[in-house]
Parts: structure tokens; sequence; C-alpha cells
């Protein structure tokens, strides 16, 4: 999110907010979340974790050769592989 460039400060009392704990926070304004709404959520991986990882060398000039994000792919593939193999084992 970029800062909003305003000259007008914000009249919250950002500290305050920051204090609150969930239950002194009034939701009672906001409605209820329907099936409908889970059964179209998508769920993101938590962050991603640096490591160190040895590759033979025509597999990483293959996905060097893809481009720029070139390390996403390799965990698309990788993720993807862990996926079928969870499908194979689960049956």
């Amino acid at each position: 999110m970029k800062k909003k460039d305003t000259k007008t400060p914000s009249r919250t009392d950002w500290k305050r907010v920051k204090a609150m704990s969930d239950p002194e926070i009034d939701c009672s304004d906001v409605p209820e979340l329907g099936e409908d709404f889970f059964a179209r959520a998508v769920l993101w991986p938590g962050p991603k974790k640096q490591i160190t990882l040895r590759l033979d060398p025509d597999v990483l000039d293959f996905f060097k050769h893809q481009g720029r994000g070139y390390q996403r792919n390799i965990n698309t593939v990788l993720r993807r592989y862990v996926e079928l193999q969870r499908q194979r084992h689960a049956s």
C-alpha cells in the first residue's frame, strides 16, 4: 500500500487503535461470511523460506532461460509435484 499523499493529517488515534485487543474492536456492523465466500477463498502459503539448493546445471539453465521469475517457476514445479504426490498417497 502506498501512503496517502495528503496535507490533511489523519484524525485517527493510531496508537490507541494499535493498542486495542480483539475483544475491544466493535465488529457489530461487519456482515457474516457465508459458505460461498469460503468456497471461493484462495489459500496462500506463508512467506517463503530462503535456502541453498543444488541443481544440475542443465536444469538451472532451463529455468533461467525462461526469463524473469525463474525461481518462482522452480517453486511452482516443485509445488505441483508435492500436490501430485499427496494425492497419490492419499488414495
